[in-house]
């Protein structure tokens, strides 16, 4: 062979090569997920999932870390001022859209203004209500006034919907902004497919250096268990959660995966309408908590991935009560009912916010249990949109809601969200999700108390109150608190799940 068609050899394989890609892999991972995405504005999103999909390419002034502790993230510091009603916020300087547009005070001042409006009928407003103003101090520092003192405020600014978005992408999109995220995020949005998929990239102007890891993430929507668990035994995930409990045992004997059960602040409860016989009498509510076995439901329905619950509020909640749980004793609670005037029990109906598995195991489960002691109860499963529909838009002249099995997560990760959304006069349905209608003047008093003031060993008193009388007054029968199951390819790292669902991936890579 001549030199010179050696070189044009040479030459051949060098342009196949490239023309082949490079010879690294791409670090791509696919996240399986359990339901569809909502929207891509987490301002005006109820679930928690699609939140977590749009920590990707959004951040807030400040979030929290695996044990829900506040951190700071887009903010380098704050101050409140001695009544409680200015916040000011130092933010961290040279941070980047993924347009290129700076990331400042004004910024901040169009996103809080854009969230605190009603006119706008943004889906997270209530977060955002008490904000009187906001105002821009220098490029770097921005001053933000409340109509009334909010002590849990910072933690409102910690919620997954609290992101900054572009206001460059805000005055081009308008109200199709959840199509078109740009934000400050490790990963920047590349497709959104409805039906399959959401995929971002690499953003490679991420103001924390050496980050992200990953070239891509790709986000599955995967609404069968099986699936979404087969998946990961295939190599099609790298990811999944939530996994199924009762695939537990089958993914742990898998030498190529990890089964993580991470703590949760997701308590499951079955409300009972207050409002409604037999419902308005203390002793029903009282025989039906003790009418379910608790362990007997984690076994049944949570595969042992639960612990019964401590409180009307999960121990990991800053304030949380903790009290001995609800005993089982059937023989207590068929004595309530015949003291409540319901010797033979009564029929009523259980409907569930949710139909997957799990959710089906419960409401069997808590029907078994119920009609032990006399009480008849025709269970209904519900999608979302019969959710939306017949609980969430339903004032209690209409409701039909009478026992309502669901869950919440409180993912500002202190007492307030965790317990006014819930069981405040003013939050029951279609503002808020107080399924129970439960109503008691003190509490309302005690939970606005707790927010005017900044008096920390005050603010743990009232909500030590709030939550005794709950737990007395049972508007809830008190199931448990989950634990959350997910698993991973071992190759993944730095992946997990946030104890309010959300995800956490700042330092996710793979071999």
């Amino acid at each position: 062979m001549t030199m010179q068609r050696f070189k044009r050899n040479v030459l051949a394989a060098a342009l196949l090569a490239v023309a082949a890609g490079p010879a690294w892999a791409a670090k791509d991972a696919v996240i399986a997920v359990a339901s569809n995405f909502t929207t891509l504005d987490p301002y005006d999103a109820n679930d928690t999932l699609s939140q977590a999909v749009a920590k990707s390419f959004y951040q807030g002034l400040f979030g929290f870390d695996k044990d829900m502790k506040l951190v700071n993230v887009l903010a380098d510091s704050y101050e409140v001022s001695p009544d409680g009603l200015t916040y000011t916020i130092k933010l961290h300087p040279g941070v980047k859209f993924h347009d290129g547009s700076d990331f400042n005070a004004e910024a901040v001042k169009i996103n809080l203004d854009r969230a605190s409006n009603p006119e706008n009928r943004l889906k997270r407003y209530n977060l955002f209500r008490m904000i009187d103003k906001t105002e821009v101090v220098a490029p770097d520092t921005v001053k933000i006034v409340l109509k009334t003192p909010f002590a849990a405020f910072i933690n409102n600014l910690a919620h997954p919907a609290a992101v900054m978005i572009s206001p460059a992408a805000l005055k081009q999109y308008g109200k199709e902004i959840g199509f078109h995220p740009v934000g400050t995020g490790p990963y920047q949005f590349e497709t959104w497919n409805q039906t399959d998929f959401v995929k971002v990239k690499k953003f490679d102007g991420y103001w924390k250096a050496g980050l992200p890891k990953l070239d891509t993430i790709t986000w599955r929507p995967v609404v069968d268990n099986n699936t979404r668990a087969a998946m990961l035994q295939t190599g099609e995930a790298t990811f999944a959660f939530p996994i199924p409990y009762e695939q537990a045992s089958v993914l742990e004997k898998n030498a190529k995966l990890d089964l993580v059960a991470a703590p949760s602040i997701l308590q499951r409860y079955i409300s009972m309408n207050v409002t409604q016989k037999p419902f308005d009498n203390p002793k029903v509510r009282q025989a039906l908590n003790y009418a379910i076995n608790k362990d007997a439901l984690i076994k049944v329905a949570f595969a042992g991935y639960a612990v019964p619950a401590e409180g009307p509020v999960p121990p990991a909640i800053d304030f949380a009560a903790r009290y001995q749980p609800w005993p089982y004793d059937p023989a207590k609670a068929r004595e309530l009912l015949k003291e409540a005037g319901y010797p033979n029990g009564f029929t009523t109906t259980l409907w569930s916010s949710h139909n997957h598995s799990t959710a089906q195991k419960v409401l069997q489960f808590a029907q078994q249990q119920l009609a032990q002691v006399g009480v008849k109860v025709t269970v209904t499963a519900m999608d979302a949109g019969q959710r939306a529909a017949q609980v969430e838009s339903v004032g209690v002249k209409d409701t039909g809601v009478r026992m309502f099995y669901t869950g919440w997560s409180a993912s500002t990760g202190e007492a307030d969200w965790a317990l006014s959304p819930l069981f405040s006069t003013q939050a029951a349905p279609p503002k808020q999700f107080n399924t129970a209608f439960y109503s008691n003047p003190q509490v309302d008093e005690d939970l606005a108390a707790a927010l005017a003031t900044t008096d920390r060993t005050k603010r743990q008193a009232l909500y030590q109150q709030v939550q005794d009388r709950i737990w007395a007054d049972a508007p809830w029968i008190f199931l448990v608190t989950e634990r959350l199951l997910s698993a991973n390819n071992k190759q993944l790292s730095g992946f997990y799940v946030m104890p309010d669902t959300s995800f956490n991936f700042d330092n996710a890579d793979l071999k």
